[in-house]
């Protein structure tokens, strides 16, 4: 197994990532001459008389999906890294591809596959490499390249689903570490296959502790910097290890058939669409608690310059009074009902929605109450309106506290 060449791909993205422009430069001499000693070793691994080697070239003479699928994450990662377009990691993440719930049940389904290749940062990176490299090698000669690649994908976009259902709606989605978990559910039931099957020849001890060595290191790293969650991460385990038992039946004997593993892919995605049409339509409802927030400094402030040009005799209580009924009011009605009409609205936001509708309430009926003390010149009216305001501002602070 070329080592070199995996070595190179880590301390490469840990260059970018860390060094400065002189240091990297000066890596890069370094990275052209382990290049080369990987080109050699996977030469050597070619010519190479051990058995289990030679199963492998068996089945493939060289891996091809693996090192494109982290080849992809490691572009991806480092574009993103350039870009400064975006306001904030944020939104840099969504415009490159992440999910997130408001965008990707909104018409925007093809994150569910995009937001595997998207990192959020480095260590996340690492982490899908540590997980994906060792274990893919292998398993992509050993099951077939497309089914493996239909392993992934599977697990990957399954996990994403999962993720959308126990995730904060607010929170982003991305990173490979689903889909890396569906790699080793593939070999947990490839090993079982093959210990069912009898292998006849035996898996290297130094192959077994670099397989081992890296999935401590991937669930490690996955734990400090994970971005699906667990239940979206045993969702791809799981995956895995059905597709694995679906495509590794016969492994010993001969390559798992193309079409076992397309199957897997199909009901991956039957899932997902069953798992994503309940989803349909989720909403972020802060921008319309923002309007509210917004309309009360704003209607606050024009009732406060109406009321000083009242008291210095510029303005009449009734004037003072149409300021209520004609500008103040009908704006508000307004803001209550978008609160209303909103639909879709995540389980998380439900209490700030709710506390924004019982504010546009209460702030209404302070209104009108004012405004009737108005015309009526009525200073008992008038206190009563002032208590009721009270309570709708306690109620606009719970509001904002909520947010």
């Amino acid at each position: 197994m070329p080592t070199s060449l995996f070595a190179l791909l880590v301390l490469s993205g840990a260059a970018l990532y860390f060094m400065t422009p002189e240091e990297r430069k000066r890596l890069l001499q370094s990275a052209i001459a382990m290049s080369k000693q990987g080109i050699g070793a996977m030469a050597q691994s070619a010519a190479s008389s051990d058995p289990f080697d030679q199963f492998l070239r068996a089945r493939a003479s060289f891996p091809i999906v693996t090192p494109f699928l982290a080849a992809v994450c490691v572009i991806v990662y480092l574009l993103m890294s350039a870009d400064r377009t975006a306001a904030s990691d944020t939104e840099r993440l969504i415009a490159w591809g992440a999910s997130f719930s408001p965008r990707t049940t909104n018409g925007e389904w093809w994150r569910l596959l995009t937001s595997m290749f998207v990192h959020a940062g480095f260590m996340q990176l690492l982490a899908t490499l540590v997980g994906l490299v060792p274990a893919g090698l292998i398993l992509e000669r050993a099951a077939g390249r497309v089914s493996f690649a239909c392993v992934f994908l599977a697990a990957g976009l399954v996990a994403a689903i999962v993720s959308l259902w126990t995730a904060s709606a607010m929170s982003i989605g991305a990173g490979a570490s689903g889909a890396v978990c569906g790699v080793y559910g593939l070999l947990a039931a490839s090993i079982a296959w093959a210990v069912l099957g009898r292998l006849r020849v035996s898996v290297p001890m130094s192959t077994v502790v670099q397989l081992a060595a890296s999935a401590g290191l991937f669930f490690v790293i996955t734990l400090a910097s994970d971005q699906l969650g667990p239940h979206a991460e045993l969702a791809g385990l799981g995956v895995g290890f059905v597709g694995g038992l679906v495509i590794g039946r016969g492994i010993t004997r001969e390559k798992p058939a193309m079409r076992r593993g397309l199957m897997v892919a199909a009901v991956a995605v039957l899932i997902a669409i069953a798992g994503a049409l309940p989803l349909r339509g989720i909403i972020d409802a802060r921008p319309e608690i923002v309007r509210v927030t917004a309309f009360e400094e704003r209607s606050a402030a024009a009732y406060d310059a109406a009321v000083d040009k009242f008291k210095r005799g510029r303005l009449s209580s009734d004037a003072l009074s149409q300021v209520i009924d004609r500008t103040i009011l009908p704006e508000l009605q307004d803001v209550r009902g978008r609160i209303a009409a909103l639909r879709g609205v995540p389980r998380e936001q439900a209490p700030l929605v709710a506390a924004a509708d019982e504010y546009c309430k209460l702030r209404a009926e302070s209104w009108r109450r004012r405004s009737g003390a108005l015309h009526k010149r009525n200073m008992k009216l008038l206190h009563d309106a002032e208590q009721s305001e009270r309570a709708a501002l306690d109620a606009f602070q719970k509001m904002r506290a909520a947010g």
